[in-house]
């Protein structure tokens, strides 16, 4: 299958998955967290699939990685806001199931594309 946008990857449309259950998520938080934990949780899970598209539009590859990378470390970010929202019993564990989920998924897909794009150490690819 050929690629015609960055919609088209499967990376791309699981982060947009795990923006709409983050979006959710941070319904239940209290309205004390509005510019604390939700603002926060909804832009670094936001940065996710942005990244995958601005890096998909770059011209170099080099570039693309970068993009990657830095959705990877979003998605990090997101995680780890994810388990103080737990830590500070806003949610339980089995309301951030699904999020957990869709996170490890995305972050194996991540991680598969950024090593198919990196440069291999021995200079072939």
């Amino acid at each position: 299958m050929t690629l015609q946008s960055y919609r088209d990857l499967e990376v791309w449309q699981r982060s947009m998955d795990l923006v709409e259950e983050i979006y959710l998520l941070t319904r239940h938080l209290p309205k004390t967290e509005l510019f604390g934990l939700t603002s926060q949780m909804r832009r670094a899970a936001i940065s996710i699939p942005s990244n995958i598209a601005e890096g998909y539009g770059r011209i170099h590859r080099k570039e693309y990685v970068h993009h990657l990378s830095i959705a990877q470390g979003s998605l990090q970010e997101a995680e780890t806001q994810l388990q103080i929202m737990v830590r500070l019993e806003y949610v339980d564990r089995e309301q951030v199931k699904k999020a957990w989920n869709l996170m490890q998924e995305v972050g194996k897909m991540l991680r598969r594309l950024i090593v198919s794009l990196s440069p291999r150490p021995d200079g072939a690819g």
